[in-house]
């Protein structure tokens, strides 16, 4: 990988941690927390939005608009169970289970529908990636056993999703050729359209948010599309099999957040989980 595109990934890496750390404030609100900072974000991006249009130089397509339909439901999906993982289990288990198993669900995929062969260090990474996993899920005591079992499951879940959007994202940058701003503009829009009738149905809730949460909010809505934007020109720039790996740095900021800012407990085994897991996706990138 390219300097610029290592450079972009890792500033990426930092600010996605960050914002996850802000959403994990938020105890309520699901769907409409979610409502209210993509909100943030299409409202942030809808001037840049139009004047990309006018900027690019390629005339805009009908595939465009497809392509940030399409990601918008993905993204969709993904903040509403990401922030019901939040919810329910702690960030030292989310989030590392939700970046984490992205990668070894597209190695997974490979072998399994294409037929590919990772050869020695994709199969040594994906083992990594499983024992990371189990070293973060398992143990502790007895009184948090349910949630541990539900942060576990919204975290794998999440990663799917993860693994989906990503190889879509690729898709739409590369090959469908959908400037990042465009793409990441329109789809943040239509992830705001798609949800306001629920904000709407439950208008208090989000008033209720928007006054004690104003300041998550604003972090998750400015902070996520920077991040996502940072990634979106790097896969531009360089394969998503080395952008989508490097990215997943954040396990550790996130993991070291956890432990520092919340004092969640078992901090040391589930950072020692997270350091297994990003270890097992390396392997992955290099295989």
């Amino acid at each position: 990988m390219n300097t610029t595109a290592l450079s972009l990934v890792l500033v990426a890496a930092f600010v996605h941690a960050a914002w996850n750390l802000a959403a994990k404030r938020v105890t309520f609100g699901g769907p409409r927390f979610v409502w209210l900072y993509y909100t943030v974000s299409a409202v942030v991006l809808l001037p840049a939005v139009v004047v990309a249009l006018f900027v690019e130089p390629e005339r805009p397509q009908w595939s465009w608009l497809v392509a940030a339909a399409v990601t918008a439901v993905m993204h969709i999906a993904y903040g509403i169970v990401l922030q019901r993982g939040y919810v329910v289990g702690d960030l030292s288990i989310v989030y590392p289970l939700a970046r984490g198993t992205g990668p070894l669900l597209s190695v997974l995929a490979a072998v399994l529908v294409l037929h590919e062969h990772p050869g020695v260090l994709g199969l040594v990474g994906a083992f990594l990636v499983i024992a990371g996993v189990l070293v973060i899920s398992v143990g502790g005591g007895t009184a948090d056993r349910a949630a541990r079992r539900a942060g576990v499951f919204y975290g794998v879940l999440t990663g799917a999703v993860i693994a989906a959007y990503t190889l879509w994202d690729a898709h739409s940058v590369t090959t469908l050729g959908v400037p990042p701003l465009v793409y990441f503009g329109g789809g943040a829009i239509g992830q705001s359209l798609l949800l306001a009738p629920s904000a709407y149905r439950g208008r208090a809730e989000v008033g209720r948010l928007w006054r004690e949460h104003r300041k998550e909010v604003l972090i998750v809505g400015l902070l996520s599309p920077a991040a996502y934007l940072l990634v979106l020109y790097a896969l531009r720039i360089a394969p998503v099999s080395l952008v989508a790996p490097a990215r997943e740095l954040s396990i550790v900021v996130g993991g070291v957040a956890a432990w520092l800012v919340l004092g969640e407990r078992n901090a040391a085994r589930r950072l020692a989980g997270s350091l297994v897991v990003l270890a097992g996706i390396a392997a992955i990138a290099v295989a």
